[in-house]
């Protein structure tokens, strides 16, 4: 089992004739993502890599019969690519794309209400369902199939993470990056809801950042309503208030959004977080053993 996308997922690629697109398509298709069509305006009726690409999603959907999209579109055009997306109807758009204005996102938020389309991004490294499909930047050679989520803000520390399980012998269902932005389409409790509903994931890491109060309303949510192990991760905590640190979203403001406060709230929501990005692993393992799931939570 996996959440969202599986190794029979139709997808295709928005801006596949650009050097991202290109040659994250090239990437994908390695790995074993069902790539079958791509978008270009003004491109339509030709081929890369082997895979036809359409001037509008609405064709591309219609010939294909894709329910998912990967958007390598600069960030002048992104939102319309979004926008494009919902209008075709698709069941889930991922936006790797970074620098989009704040305004523009209310804008494609507002646009998406009430529609069937699920946003994840902008600013993510995308979705991966370990040894099945890769859609997104991440490097595919990391993940290895077992019954670890991951969700994170952070492309670097999803890596990170996953490469710490994945060495130590723990698999993952899938991994999925929510972007780092303030306003992004899916949010960590989103995530947590597909992963507690799937049971072939038996526990899940979170991974933060300093800014905003997601993290927070996660773990109140977790404590709430999680029946699965959670461990944690903030990252951001050297970053002076005031300072924006990578993502647009990663900055401490009125008091609030400080590394401390949230791990202060994961802890209380009973989330074990790992005091540092190269510990993420172990916290995990940890929490795996006292849960006594362990050894059923390894890669065989």
């Amino acid at each position: 089992m996996s959440i969202y996308v599986n190794a029979d997922t139709k997808v295709i690629v928005q801006g596949i004739t650009g050097s991202a697109g290109l040659d994250h398509t090239r990437e994908m298709i390695k790995y074993g993502t069902n790539i079958v069509g791509g978008v270009t305006p003004g491109r339509g009726g030709e081929k890369v890599l082997d895979v036809p690409v359409f001037n509008t999603v609405e064709d591309a959907v219609k010939t294909t019969g894709a329910t998912v999209t990967i958007i390598y579109v600069p960030a002048a055009f992104a939102t319309d690519a979004i926008m494009e997306t919902t209008d075709a109807g698709l069941e889930l758009a991922i936006c790797i794309t970074e620098h989009i204005p704040i305004k523009d996102m209310v804008k494609v938020k507002e646009f998406m209400k009430g529609k069937n389309t699920r946003l994840i991004g902008p600013n993510c490294p995308g979705i991966i369902t370990a040894d099945e499909t890769k859609i997104g930047i991440m490097p595919g050679y990391i993940h290895t199939k077992g019954h670890i989520g991951v969700v994170s803000r952070s492309g670097t520390l999803t890596y990170e993470a996953v490469h710490q399980l994945s060495q130590a012998g723990y698999g993952q269902t899938t991994a999925v990056g929510i972007g780092g932005d303030p306003v992004n389409g899916t949010s960590f409790i989103d995530v947590l809801k597909e992963f507690n509903e799937d049971p072939e994931t038996y526990a899940v890491v979170m991974i933060g950042e300093i800014g905003g109060t997601a993290e927070e309303e996660a773990a109140r949510w977790i404590k709430e309503n999680m029946n699965k192990p959670v461990a944690g991760f903030i990252g951001g905590a050297t970053a002076p208030p005031g300072k924006r640190m990578g993502h647009a979203g990663a900055i401490i403001s009125g008091g609030e959004g400080t590394a401390e406060e949230k791990k202060r709230v994961m802890e209380e929501c009973g989330i074990k977080v790992a005091e540092s990005p190269a510990k993420i692993g172990d916290a995990m393992i940890e929490l795996l053993k006292e849960n006594n799931i362990d050894e059923k939570s390894k890669t065989h």
